[in-house]
């Protein structure tokens, strides 16, 4: 348990000291809130979907393919009940400061802190499995999440799913691993380049949104608390002791228990400041989980290492 606490302590450690990148160059003006944007669109819009069909290179196995479609439902299931735990706690009259919270408390960071972490801690099987979490955070997020944010059923578009980086990214990567189809050579090279840069470039766009906030107002807001304590640790060991109880074990158990305890996802204070809902709770909510994550985030990836 301690050798897995160490572990995975150095891997979240790393990734918070990419993440000091971002955060100096934030402070220091080096880096803009207009080019932390055009960094974080490069990693969503080319780099994300890189990852995921980076992970999905490898020989087809039937056995693999029921890994893949029963990871893809445990995973919906964590959305589902982490949405119903979200309405059943957050409730009151302020609409716009009630989204925030809900959405920050069912919406992990899978994919800025998740993939980087399954793949150090789990290697190309973190990265399959991490990468169906992203899949699964991409469709409940372009749903649910949009419904959620602004309140307006109008919005939600069959196309805007179906077409999102991380769903075209899935889609052509599952291609390739049903039909066994070899992408070595020039495009394996620049697939795999690309993918190297999801770590880097994810952590300093947190970097620099934590640069941008309120520490210590931060630590004034007891809802900032409330959702904190639902997504580090009631979500994530729900999550973790449920699918222990299921049967799941090695590289799933693992690989999901780290994509259900992430912290809150950096889409809050996007889509909280594209729908006009409580930017300022949102980007406090998502600074207060990411440094509290240093610490959650190795204690439950160890508990699940261990069981």
């Amino acid at each position: 348990m301690v050798n897995n606490f160490l572990t995975v302590f150095v891997q979240v450690l790393t990734l918070f000291l990419f993440m000091s990148f971002g955060f100096v160059g934030g402070k220091r003006k080096i880096i803009t809130e207009g080019g932390s944007k055009v960094v974080a669109d490069i990693v969503l819009m080319f780099v994300t979907p890189c990852v995921i069909i980076n992970s999905f290179r490898r020989p087809f196995d039937s056995g693999e393919l029921k890994k893949l479609l029963l990871c893809f439902a445990l995973i919906l299931a964590i959305h589902a009940v982490s949405i119903a735990v979200a309405h059943l706690i957050f409730k009151g009259n302020d609409e716009k400061r009630k989204r925030v919270l809900r959405f920050a408390t069912v919406f992990s960071n899978a994919g800025y802190m998740g993939l980087p972490l399954q793949e150090a801690v789990l290697g190309a099987d973190g990265l399959f499995y991490g990468s169906i979490y992203v899949s699964v955070f991409n469709i409940v997020v372009w749903t649910y999440g949009i419904l959620c944010m602004s309140g307006d059923k109008k919005l939600l578009s069959g196309k805007k799913v179906l077409f999102n980086p991380g769903i075209l990214g899935t889609v052509i990567g599952f291609i390739i691993f049903i039909f066994s189809i070899n992408i070595d050579g020039i495009i394996g090279d620049v697939v795999s380049g690309m993918s190297v840069l999801n770590t880097p470039l994810a952590m300093i766009v947190i970097g620099f949104y934590l640069s941008q906030s309120d520490i210590v107002k931060t630590f004034k807001d007891k809802s900032v608390y409330g959702v904190a304590l639902l997504r580090l640790l009631v979500i994530p060991l729900a999550a973790l002791f449920a699918l222990w109880f299921m049967g799941i074990r090695g590289p799933m158990l693992v690989a999901l228990t780290i994509g259900a305890s992430a912290p809150t996802a950096a889409a809050t204070s996007m889509f909280a400041t594209k729908f006009n809902t409580d930017t300022n709770l949102s980007v406090n909510i998502v600074t207060f989980t990411t440094i509290l994550s240093i610490l959650t985030m190795p204690i439950i990836v160890a508990l699940a290492q261990s069981l």
